[in-house]
């Protein structure tokens, strides 16, 4: 003989208790430790009725680190059993005496819990202090940082990496609605970079020179070229070329290194140029027909054995 659903319901809300606890989680999610101190019970008694009422579908569960929030579920149940509840919330709104205020006091108390909770709060962000970054990216890493970003870039954008080398921009560039090109004249460079990008149907790879780009006129919105310029002799057909694709409105992000005196690096990194100064990109912008429009020095990463950088934002004349 099959039982009606009606009764299973009617059991789930047959001890007061839990209808206590689905009245205080109607009003806030909360854990199993908060649960008890509302109710003023035990936690085993607070997860053995919780047990019941999962089971029967009438509160939802949630994840938080190593915590479960649970809530009740009342817009997932069926139209009986809110209906059920309903019903019960009407008699307990009209009861009087002791039922009515322990039904009070568990809400009181609730607030309590509740503010404690945001104390709790307060006092682990003290606490971590400048750990709070560790902790941070222990839990959801780094890459959403650089996903933030890529979702102020316009959509439709047509972006170029100038030098992309592994293509480890390549993927930032095109987590938005973009169309991204890595240019590098390296084939070892392109071949690791078209298997960081191979399930990105959006990113397409050119072999190419700076001087000579495989790119149409005006067919650029923004161009990166992050520490490659300083590797190349002759700066100003570079720069020429960059003025023949860009689009109108379109911009070019430059990041290098600031003028510096390591002439080793000539020798041992086969750098064309000791940095350069905001004067230098000035004077090479404007003999491209190009504006500098920022220029800024970069905070130096305590942990960086390089020279200084700095950000360029250049754009059509």
């Amino acid at each position: 003989m099959t039982t009606s659903p009606i009764f299973e319901r009617l059991a789930a809300l047959a001890e007061p208790i839990r209808v206590r606890l689905l009245r205080v989680l109607a009003h806030d999610e909360l854990a199993v430790g908060e649960i008890a101190r509302v109710l003023q019970t035990s936690q085993p008694t607070v997860s053995r009725h919780l047990k019941q009422l999962d089971a029967g579908g009438w509160v939802l569960r949630r994840k938080v680190g190593t915590a479960t929030y649970f809530r009740l579920s009342l817009p997932d149940l069926d139209e009986d059993a809110r209906a059920l509840w309903a019903l019960v919330l009407t008699d307990i709104d009209a009861a009087s005496g002791e039922p009515a205020s322990q039904y009070a006091e568990d809400l009181r108390r609730l607030e309590g819990v509740v503010a404690a909770r945001a104390a709790d709060s307060e006092e682990l962000f003290r606490r971590l202090g400048g750990r709070w970054d560790d902790v941070r990216a222990d839990l959801f890493g780094g890459g959403f940082v650089f996903a933030t970003l890529a979702a102020l870039l316009p959509a439709g954008a047509r972006i170029v990496d100038l030098g992309c080398g592994t293509g480890a921009l390549l993927p930032i560039l095109a987590a938005g609605d973009t169309t991204v090109i890595g240019i590098d004249r390296e084939a070892a460079m392109l071949e690791v970079a078209g298997h960081r990008t191979a399930d990105l149907p959006n990113v397409t790879l050119k072999a190419g020179l700076l001087d000579d780009l495989p790119l149409e006129y005006d067919s650029v919105d923004l161009a990166v070229c992050q520490l490659v310029l300083h590797h190349v002799k002759e700066l100003g057909p570079v720069f020429a070329e960059v003025a023949r694709v860009l689009a109108q409105g379109g911009r070019w992000v430059l990041v290098d290194m600031v003028e510096h005196d390591r002439e080793e690096y000539s020798a041992t990194m086969g750098h064309q140029h000791l940095g350069f100064s905001e004067a230098t990109i000035r004077a090479l912008t404007s003999e491209a027909g190009l504006w500098l429009r920022s220029w800024r020095v970069l905070p130096v990463d305590p942990g960086a054995q390089g020279p200084g950088l700095f950000v360029a934002v250049i754009s059509g004349g």
